[in-house]
């Protein structure tokens, strides 16, 4: 299943987060899809070497500065970035540290030119340099992808022209979206004691 939701849609963060609730969670009858119980981990992929290819890191220092205070793994930031050749090692230590945890993958992707903006999550796992005709391996048991670049010939040429603007604001979008889910789910697993 696939939802995808337009950077410019007002209501795109809460759809991502009914959508990432939907998928780690439970369907619309309350049976449980996930069969990993652990907390979620959260790798960002990318380089802050092109603008077009900033999405994850850019994605993963917003979410470590608005998870602070929660139990949560996050990999993948500006100032230490994983990038797609880094998958395959990435994903042994993953299988060995964190073998009952979902893990949210988040990458830039190029598409189609009416994608161009668009948020797609998806039950699957993630494909890093599949735009560039990389077979690098897959990652990840729910994908996020940001399409901020046309899907050519060019790509790295295009993610090296990609706004600014568009990746912020795209990773913007879904680190708030995440880490609403996040903290939602941390005050269902731990409600606040009200006093007395």
């Amino acid at each position: 299943m696939e939802y995808a939701f337009n950077l410019f849609n007002g209501r795109a963060g809460d759809g991502i987060t009914m959508a990432v609730e939907r998928f780690l969670k439970s369907d619309a009858n309350g049976a449980k899809i996930s069969k990993k119980t652990a907390p979620p981990v959260v790798v960002c992929i990318g380089s802050d070497l092109a603008i077009g290819d900033a999405l994850g890191p850019v994605c993963g220092s917003m979410l470590k500065y608005k998870t602070q205070g929660l139990n949560l793994f996050l990999y993948g930031t500006l100032s230490a970035p994983i990038t797609a050749k880094e998958i395959r090692h990435l994903r042994g230590f993953l299988k060995e540290t964190h073998k009952n945890s979902p893990v949210i993958a988040i990458d830039a992707a190029v598409g189609e030119s009416g994608d161009v903006g668009l948020i797609k999550i998806i039950d699957k796992p993630l494909q890093p340099g599949a735009g560039a005709n990389k077979k690098l391996g897959s990652i990840g048991d729910l994908s996020i992808m940001g399409i901020v670049a046309e899907k050519s010939v060019k790509t790295y040429a295009l993610f090296n022209s990609t706004r600014l603007n568009l990746v912020y604001s795209m990773s913007e979008i879904i680190a708030d979206a995440l880490s609403t889910w996040f903290w939602n789910e941390k005050d269902r697993v731990s409600p606040q004691k009200s006093s007395v």
